[in-house]
């Protein structure tokens, strides 16, 4: 059974929080490549386990009942019929490159880490794992955003759903883009929310920004650089309500506290 140690509060306005585990899912694309490599620093920094979570999507399995599905080559762009025994092959294949890539990520290292596989959906397979001492990384986009880094769907789920904090790394801002983490506080008040103090050790301290519109500040952060923004679930929530697709055209890594 794991045991979870309290929060505190910190100084400035950090949370002190015992991080159990973390937790980066992947699927073999570069974006959740580059998530890893995050996940390896923070749980080594802070002394926490690495899980890396595979899940082989059960949607996708049986979507080759149908007879219209097709697959469409990455690179050729050749449109085939797609078959189970091909599709079972493509996620062994898939399989084997996370477990390399978790290899390597932590050849070296004095890091507890391990790698779960499962078959499911892959929002409940997601959760049933993630506790709220645990921090999830995952990337941006998954292996068919070859031209560019939208959110899919199961992204949007796992952040809106998760009992932990979740960072959601863009891959086009590299593994280690330095930077502050920008928090948003009340234009009026001046006042910012805490800081789970994990978080903060992957950036270059934070950084205010005023609480605006969605359109306001995605002005405002297309002109910054590096770093990431923090964003607790109910100012998320606000903004996706203005524009479903804000967090898609978000260029910077985001880290979304419940």
């Amino acid at each position: 059974m794991i045991e979870h140690e309290g929060r505190q509060a910190g100084a400035e306005g950090d949370i002190a929080m015992a991080v159990v585990r973390v937790l980066a899912l992947l699927d073999a694309s570069r974006h959740s490549l580059a998530a890893l490599s995050v996940a390896v620093r923070l749980a080594e920094r802070q002394g926490a386990e690495l899980v890396a979570v595979y899940v082989e999507d059960q949607d996708l399995l049986h979507s080759v009942a149908f007879p219209f599905a097709r697959e469409v080559g990455g690179h050729s762009g050749q449109v085939r019929r797609l078959t189970a025994p091909q599709l079972e092959a493509s996620l062994a294949r898939q399989a084997e490159r996370v477990s390399q890539a978790l290899e390597l990520a932590v050849a070296g290292r004095r890091l507890r880490h391990s790698l779960q596989i499962s078959r499911g959906r892959v929002i409940p397979e997601a959760l049933s794992l993630a506790t709220p001492g645990d921090i999830m990384l995952l990337g941006k986009a998954g292996p068919a955003a070859r031209f560019g880094a939208r959110l899919g769907t199961t992204s949007l789920g796992l952040i809106l759903s998760a009992p932990c904090p979740v960072v959601v790394w863009d891959e086009e801002g590299g593994p280690a883009a330095p930077g502050p983490l920008r928090v948003l506080v009340d234009p009026a008040s001046g006042d910012a929310p805490s800081v789970p103090s994990p978080l903060s050790t992957l950036f270059d301290g934070t950084e205010p920004i005023p609480r605006r519109d969605a359109a306001t500040l995605m002005r405002r952060l297309a002109v910054c650089r590096g770093g990431a923004l923090l964003l607790h679930r109910d100012e998320l929530r606000g903004l996706l309500a203005e524009d479903p697709d804000w967090l898609s055209r978000l260029a910077m890594p985001v880290v979304v506290v419940p």
